[in-house]
């Protein structure tokens, strides 16, 4: 390392003291902790965006936000050139970075790895950093340090893009390493004429009566509820009516919000009983989560949650319909060979009804561990698709082959079918694929797909959620000793160590109709979770609580030794 590069991170590393006493860890959502103690962790992940950029040679972005954690946290992450997570190759080095106990070691740290990782570091290349933060209090502060973290990287420039929600970011920065235009009005423009051209799609016979078309958003108080105000804007054929925006102030995620919605299964602040038959929905803080609900009628706070596995199924079985119309077309004509490949993306958290339904409805579906970056990975794979998780976060990728293809499809139906049922199905399609965010879930586009599809189908929020019925289910964590001692497989669904518990939760699960549980270690806290469904509620709770009470027998604090 040149000496001016090292003096440079020395002189502002020493700006930027560590908490003492604290560890953190980059997970899935990156660095998230009480937003007092980040600024130093905030710096010097602006170092490690300087040197991802360097790296792949291309744009990368930094998001200041903690999602769905109460206001006075605050988080930070990367976004990958392709709008994706940052490389999970690269987390142990974040972790490094983020507990340095001391400049030099920093210092030290970075010499270490630019060289292992081949980096030019000195300013013979130039590094782009896109930074974005959520509405919190903190966010401003700590963008700053960030600032500061990417200037100690000599050629390193961060482009401020205000205030955003994460998929707008990870949108972004996707874009940008596509050579495409990359600015907030663009994303406005791009959701908005994709959502126009679908509703354009629609055959008059099957559009939701015009008094049924209104949706009431949930914004949790945060910049979604901001952004979507915008938005609603540049719409036609929708009403949205946003409430907890964040000006008239609530508090952000407090009783509000997707993640409190789905896991409390009551309505948040500002809905009540005036919303019975309304269709509503529900953003989680940064915008990357949807769900649904609608308010029950029995004058209770309860609700009919639509959560992600049934975003999922909408979604999957509106894809399902384009393509089966493009197969009816290919064999009507013998010289196209081409079928693309649906796939459906769940964990085992997925409810096991929609599982059901989903292979009942003629779709393949696959498993993967929980975690989006799982999720996201094996999505790709196919030609078109699907993943989400119940919470709500969750998207839909197209391959560059089957775009390629739906592409020319509709370039040679417009010549000899213009207006064709085969000719919509591509261009609804494509319109799909420039809607959605390929990049990462996000709650606005979701929202946009959920509303077009639904006046495609002409389908009520009640019609939609009576596709299939939630099996019952219940989660516990139990403490253990030790977490690492479980080693799981097939997804996570089968335990495999220690020897003997997976066929002690066998006998057990077997007592009950539509009986399915499974065990898997925390990722950050020494606990076991479980996961239990059966036919009725009393049933997944005892099933629940049998199988902790084994957990324990195994692997708690009583187990003698």
């Amino acid at each position: 390392m040149k000496e001016e590069q090292r003096s440079l991170l020395l002189k502002s590393a020493a700006l930027f003291s560590p908490p003492q006493g604290v560890k953190l860890s980059y997970g899935t959502a990156g660095f998230r902790a009480d937003a007092s103690i980040l600024q130093s962790t905030v710096y010097r992940v602006g170092i490690l965006a300087a040197l991802r950029s360097l790296k792949t040679r291309s744009v990368v972005g930094l998001m200041i936000t903690a999602s769905h954690n109460k206001v006075t946290d605050n988080g930070v992450k990367i976004t990958d050139p392709s709008g994706g997570m940052l490389s999970q190759d690269w987390e142990p080095f974040a972790d490094q970075l983020a507990n340095a106990p001391t400049s030099e070691i920093l210092v030290s740290l970075i010499t270490e790895f630019v060289e292992k990782e081949n980096i030019l570091l000195g300013g013979e290349q130039s590094a782009q950093i896109l930074l974005g933060r959520d509405t919190r209090p903190s966010g401003e502060n700590l963008l700053e340090a960030a600032k500061q973290g990417i200037k100690s990287v000599l050629g390193a420039t961060a482009l401020d893009m205000g205030v955003l929600t994460t998929p707008q970011l990870h949108w972004m920065v996707h874009a940008r390493n596509k050579g495409m235009k990359a600015t907030e009005s663009d994303y406005f423009e791009q959701l908005s004429s994709s959502f126009r051209c679908l509703v354009d799609l629609i055959s008059n016979g099957t559009k939701i009566n015009p008094t049924d078309n209104k949706v009431v958003v949930d914004g949790a108080n945060g910049v979604g509820g901001e952004k979507l105000e915008i938005l609603k804007s540049m719409l036609n054929g929708l009403a949205i009516e946003v409430r907890n925006s964040g000006k008239g102030g609530g508090v952000l995620n407090e009783g509000v919000g997707a993640d409190f919605v789905q896991k409390e299964k009551v309505f948040p602040h500002e809905f009540g009983f005036k919303d019975v038959g309304i269709r509503c929905a529900s953003l989680d803080g940064d915008a990357d989560r949807l769900v649904y609900f609608s308010v029950a009628s029995d004058c209770s706070s309860k609700i009919d949650l639509v959560d992600g596995d049934k975003i999922l199924s909408l979604f999957a079985l509106f894809i399902k319909e384009q393509l089966s119309v493009l197969d009816g077309e290919k064999n009507e004509r013998s010289d196209n060979k081409y079928q693309a490949r649906l796939g459906v993306v769940q964990t085992a958290y997925a409810n096991g009804a929609s599982t059901k339904y989903l292979k009942q409805s003629g779709l393949e579906v696959i498993f993967t561990p929980t975690g989006v970056k799982y999720l996201h990975e094996k999505a790709a794979q196919y030609d078109i698709g699907i993943y989400f998780e119940a919470n709500g976060h969750g998207t839909i990728l197209f391959s560059e082959g089957v775009l390629s293809w739906l592409e020319a499809k509709n370039n040679e139906l417009a010549s000899l079918a213009k207006g064709s049922e085969q000719q919509k199905a591509a261009l609804r399609l494509l319109a799909v694929s420039k809607l959605i965010n390929q990049a990462v879930g996000d709650a606005l586009s979701g929202l946009l797909l959920v509303e077009a599809i639904l006046q495609h189908m002409g389908w009520s929020i009640h019609k939609w959620n009576e596709l299939y019925q939630d099996l019952p289910s219940r989660q516990l964590k139990v403490k253990v000793v030790d977490r690492t001692a479980v080693v799981t497989a097939n997804a996570e669904t089968r335990v495999v160590s220690p020897p003997g518990i997976q066929e002690a939760i066998d006998s057990e699960t077997v007592k009950y109709p539509q009986g399915r549980c499974f065990i898997r270690p925390s990722g950050t806290e020494d606990v076991i979770r479980v996961y239990a469904e059966a036919s009725t509620q009393e049933d997944a709770d005892t099933l629940a609580n049998s199988v902790a009470s084994i957990v324990d027998q195994f692997l708690g604090f009583g187990t003698p030794k």
